[in-house]
């Protein structure tokens, strides 16, 4: 397990472990007195949920597309807004908007978006770091398409072939800025 899963399974324990602690007390407080035992089996549910691979999730913030493109947002808390992207078969070319919304400089807080067989990604983001100004290694032809870095208050976009994507997947998108990849990422496919 590379250190990446292992900090982004820590990350989802941790999550999933305060959502269960959270729910306790409301129980406890509306319950009779012999009801802590009962309140006390839920909340060991959620430390056996991360056992999942954070590949396997099912998309929950799909993308609007409209005109073979889309926009999605990138914050200053290392979250883009969407986690899958759905691509017309239909279309041949494809872009991608990415808007950074937060506020922060592109070298605290940059974010770009590169697209890549899952397979690659961790080798592009490992030869991509410390690459400036993009984070990804000039030329790599792993890489299917990127983006340039943002900062808060800027936007950017890329265009590619959409026959790049259609075999030899999964195909995903991330941001390669050094430490975002675990959280940011998402799947992207052609229907």
């Amino acid at each position: 397990m590379t250190f990446r899963q292992v900090l982004l399974t820590s990350a989802v324990a941790l999550a999933l472990s305060a959502c269960g602690q959270s729910s306790a007390p409301a129980a406890d407080s509306t319950a009779p007195a012999a009801a802590p035992e009962a309140a006390a089996a839920p909340a060991a549910a959620p430390d056996a949920a991360p056992t999942a691979a954070p590949e396997s999730a099912t998309p929950t913030k799909p993308a609007t597309v409209a005109n073979c493109a889309t926009t999605i947002e990138a914050n200053d808390q290392m979250q883009y807004n969407a986690d899958s992207i759905t691509v017309p078969a239909s279309c041949t070319q494809f872009t991608i908007n990415l808007k950074h919304v937060g506020t922060m400089a592109a070298n605290v807080m940059g974010h770009n978006v590169v697209i890549a067989t899952q397979a690659n990604m961790e080798g592009i983001d490992q030869d991509g770091a410390g690459v400036t100004p993009d984070h990804v290694k000039a030329d790599d032809a792993r890489v299917i398409a990127h983006t340039k870095v943002i900062g808060g208050g800027e936007s950017t976009s890329v265009t590619f072939d959409v026959a790049r994507i259609k075999d030899g997947g999964p195909f995903k998108f991330f941001c390669t800025f050094p430490g975002h990849m675990t959280l940011m990422q998402g799947s992207i496919q052609v229907q």
